[in-house]
């Protein structure tokens, strides 16, 4: 999905909400040692994490996290940062890890990533307006198409933009991003798949997805950047391990997809 750094000045003016796993004698693993992990996580980025109609943030990715925590014994805080951010976080030190539907990529462990087993599966692809006649890369020709800054969906686009002869313009969320297409300032659109469909799906936002458009699919990890976090991926590892094996996984998948 996501790929890179904009800057540590936004870790400040984010905002947090808390959530915990069990501790002590719940605990099928665990740190035991009463530490609570500082876990970042973007802003919005549905079904992954988001806001519900009741100002709850809730999502995949946080149903997981919760679920492997109770497995594992260990205590949590989410830091809901933004995807930059988030990584900026933990870079520093000031959060010890990340779930953000990060997309496990080569260059990503070249440069410093340390990533769990992967949890989801996710290939990213291009919408267009709802009454858009543009039927694939072929119709971009002179077209905006919007992006996410720093994605795997901005570099899925950036790989084709030469070719087929389009314009990338950026954006720091995928609302924002969905916005513009609706209202005419970009053509077409570059995003993970499942975001995508979930948001046509649940808010009827005037989009549709383009088939043939997408890519290989890669796989999301929960990831640090400091080798000393490294028993937070081994209780994530096994905790993922668990809840695929008692069925918790698929009732997640299913809670949120339909899956």
């Amino acid at each position: 999905m996501k790929k890179k750094l904009l800057g540590l000045m936004l870790v400040g003016l984010m905002l947090s909400v808390t959530g915990c796993g069990s501790k002590g004698d719940q605990a099928t693993g665990g740190s035991g040692d009463g530490k609570v992990w500082k876990i970042a996580t973007d802003t919005a980025f549905k079904p992954f994490e988001y806001k519900d109609d009741s100002g709850e943030f809730v999502g995949i990715d946080m149903d997981i996290l919760d679920a492997i925590a109770k497995d594992q014994g260990f205590e949590y805080e989410v830091q809901v940062l933004g995807w930059d951010a988030s990584i900026a976080a933990c870079q520093a030190g000031q959060a010890d890890g990340m779930i953000a539907g990060a997309s496990i990529t080569e260059e990503r462990k070249e440069s410093g990533w340390i990533f769990s087993d992967g949890y989801y599966d996710a290939d990213q692809s291009m919408a267009v307006e709802a009454s858009s006649t543009i039927a694939g890369f072929d119709d971009l020709d002179g077209k905006t198409v919007a992006v996410k800054t720093g994605t795997m969906s901005a570099s899925y686009a950036e790989e084709l933009a030469k070719q087929y002869n389009f314009t990338i313009t950026y954006f720091e969320d995928s609302p924002t991003m969905y916005q513009a297409v609706v209202g005419g300032q970009a053509d077409a659109v570059f995003d993970d798949t499942p975001i995508m469909a979930s948001n046509i799906k649940d808010t009827g936002i005037a989009m549709k997805l383009v088939e043939g458009t997408g890519n290989e699919p890669a796989a999301y990890g929960f990831a640090i950047f400091n080798s000393d976090n490294q028993p937070l991926v081994d209780m994530f590892n096994k905790g993922l391990a668990n809840i695929k094996a008692n069925g918790t996984y698929d009732e997640i998948i299913k809670k949120y997809l339909g899956e």
